[in-house]
């Protein structure tokens, strides 16, 4: 007997459990969507108009990754629906790109490997946010696409001239330290915005055209003694050098400047001549006192912070949503709950998590609940968790994934008028709070899911094609579970292979 022959007499057209992965299940990314939301959903999500900081700690299989597209999806409608009063959503969720470069700063360094990531630090964690933000909103700039099913998140031109001049500096000072695109060169990238905002630079050139005209007059002059001899004497090389001497002590600092910038930000490869000739193309007046991120320290990354904020302002984002994701998947963490923990600890910092306007989400693995449980006095008065919204279990109830299970159901069902259920499947003795109890045993969706299809498969092998059984009975339900349990705990115990 085929599993689809038994789904189609139910009047299923496709298995509603066949994927584990909410990313890759297109069966809830058309119709879970919106419909099926974890018990606590209120909680984490919160209000997008004024958003505040969730810090929630689940098993592998619970659904973060599926609360985080909900999530997602929720901000989308919300900014629809509110074009003046939108979110500005950071995805902080591949770590890959940030933490291979910061292996690379150490590769040549004696430190052991699985003791790397104790240098991790808070403004290495607001480097790569900033980046990610930065890029994000600097490409919508240059590209801007004003389509109706772009408004969410798009940036129109009217919005952009309405920046002033302080403010389309700023854009600019943050775009040359955390604009990390592999689209174009840096320095054309940086360019093209700059002509997006109409933000001249020809004042910075009076330095190079000193040293051109002091060159000139000095070749003319000679030209005009017509003593060709005189270009060996050292007052002629010393007064075209001093021509240029404004230019090449500029250059110089700003090489300087880079160079430390370079070396402090540790997350992404800047190339110092790069970054030397987009900041030549600023006034000294308008780099004077600004915060640049050339100190292993923080504040500087607060204060590019509070200037990236305003100009999403003034662009109609009003907020801002970090969702932190998939920790426990970078290389270099490679599953350990140790690593995870000297990845995040720096991350749990109050100024950080509840800096006005911006809002965290984060959806850890609950493997490092453990650490967090045997922290000292002065972590919680630093990170202030009891304020967090925090959640230390991502828990589901019996009754919780048996409505998830029936959602499902319904989704694939090829008629959506009928209110199908998951109690359909079953023999007629089997009760609706006979498999609550069963579901309850396995904890979250994924189990749910790997559980349901392998039961699907089991029944099936039961039985022909000529003489097939619509119904699953109680001694199929309990052989399996009991089996899929025994499975689990094995793979728990790093027995299986899963």
């Amino acid at each position: 007997m085929k599993v689809q022959q038994f789904l189609d007499h139910h009047g299923i057209k496709e298995n509603p459990f066949g994927q584990e992965d909410a990313q890759s299940d297109h069966v809830f990314k058309e119709f879970c969507l919106n419909g099926t939301h974890h018990p606590v959903w209120d909680k984490i999500f919160s209000n997008p108009t004024n958003p505040s900081t969730s810090v929630v700690f689940g098993e592998k299989g619970a659904g973060k990754t599926a609360i985080r597209m909900q999530m997602i999806e929720q901000l989308q409608i919300h900014n629809a629906q509110h074009p003046d009063n939108r979110v500005f959503v950071i995805e902080y969720d591949d770590f890959n790109p940030f933490l291979d470069c910061f292996r690379e700063r150490y590769s040549g360094r004696k430190r052991r490997p699985e003791r790397l990531l104790s240098y991790w630090r808070l403004w290495d964690h607001m480097d790569a946010i900033l980046s990610l933000g930065a890029t994000q909103l600097i490409g919508q700039v240059i590209e801007q696409d004003e389509s109706v099913e772009n408004n969410f998140q798009s940036v129109s031109k009217a919005q952009t001239s309405q920046l002033t001049h302080l403010e389309k500096r700023d854009l600019l000072l943050l775009a040359a330290f955390y604009d990390h695109s592999l689209d174009m060169p840096a320095v054309q990238r940086w360019n093209r915005l700059r002509r997006k905002l109409k933000f001249s630079y020809w004042k910075t050139e009076w330095e190079r055209g000193l040293g051109f005209l002091v060159t000139l007059a000095t070749v003319g002059l000679v030209f005009y003694l017509g003593n060709w001899k005189d270009f060996g004497q050292w007052w002629i090389w010393l007064i075209m050098f001093a021509g240029w001497a404004p230019w090449l002590w500029r250059q110089s600092t700003l090489l300087w400047k880079a160079w430390r910038v370079t070396r402090e930000v540790r997350v992404f490869d800047h190339l110092p001549n790069a970054l030397r000739k987009i900041l030549s193309r600023m006034e000294r007046r308008e780099l004077a006192g600004q915060p640049i991120p050339s100190r292993d320290r923080s504040d500087d990354r607060y204060e590019l912070l509070t200037k990236f904020q305003t100009i999403l302002k003034k662009l109609g984002f009003t907020n801002i949503i970090i969702l932190v994701d998939r920790v426990d998947e970078p290389h270099l963490v490679n599953g350990s709950a140790e690593r995870m923990r000297d990845l995040l600890w720096p991350m749990f910092d109050n100024k950080l998590l509840k800096h006005p306007g911006v809002a965290f989400k984060l959806l850890l693995p609950s493997d490092v609940v453990y650490y967090l449980q045997r922290e000292e006095k002065e972590f919680y008065e630093r990170s202030r968790l009891d304020k967090q919204n925090l959640i230390t279990s991502l828990d589901w109830t019996g009754e919780s994934l048996y409505d998830v299970a029936c959602d499902r159901v319904r989704a694939c069902s090829a008629d959506h008028s009928l209110k199908h259920s998951i109690r359909d499947l079953f023999d007629d003795s089997i009760s609706e709070q006979e498999l609550i109890s069963q579901f309850a045993q396995l904890r979250v969706p994924r189990h749910l899911f790997k559980f349901l299809y392998r039961l699907l498969v089991d029944h099936c092998n039961r039985y022909t094609v000529d003489n097939p059984n619509w119904k699953i009975n109680r001694e199929t339900l309990h052989t399996a579970l009991s089996l899929f349990q025994r499975d689990l705990d094995a793979f728990d115990r790093g027995m299986g292979t899963g």
